[in-house]
């Protein structure tokens, strides 16, 4: 029996906190629709494995950080393949200093593999913990 998708949910948000960046586009299906509609740099939408290896590579160039997922909430709804996951990644920095940055994840999973998200992030919130908000504010003014 696949993965339910609250189980895809926990396997996705845990897999970043813990920097799995290899295993995490096999959570998705082959064709799948990643979307981030807050982006402050309009984000194209992830739409295959390919585009989300590139994604989630990207990861391993990032500082370092200590976070987990807390405060979860999933939703479940009257479509079996959709939930609603209200979260945060919580943890600290390199020099010990905590952060939180809050998100919402829309996912749709079917037979265990996500084919559709739409991941609402505080992505000020997100420059800040990496301490790139200086860089992150210099892409939108470009």
């Amino acid at each position: 029996m696949p993965p339910t998708p609250r189980e895809v949910f926990l396997q996705l948000v845990w897999g970043v906190s813990e920097g799995r960046w290899d295993e995490l586009p096999e959570l998705y299906a082959e064709q799948t629709r990643v979307e981030h509609p807050f982006s402050p740099l309009g984000d194209k939408p992830l739409r295959n494995r390919e585009e989300l290896r590139k994604h989630f590579s990207a990861g391993r160039l990032l500082p370092p950080l200590h976070q987990e997922p807390a405060d979860i909430t999933v939703h479940e709804t009257t479509d079996p393949e959709v939930i609603i996951a209200e979260f945060a990644y919580r943890g600290t920095v390199e020099n010990g200093e905590p952060f939180r940055v809050p998100c919402i994840f829309v996912l749709r999973v079917r037979d265990g593999k996500i084919i559709a998200s739409r991941d609402y992030i505080d992505h000020i919130s997100s420059a800040r913990r990496r301490g790139l908000l200086d860089e992150l504010i210099e892409a939108i003014r470009a």
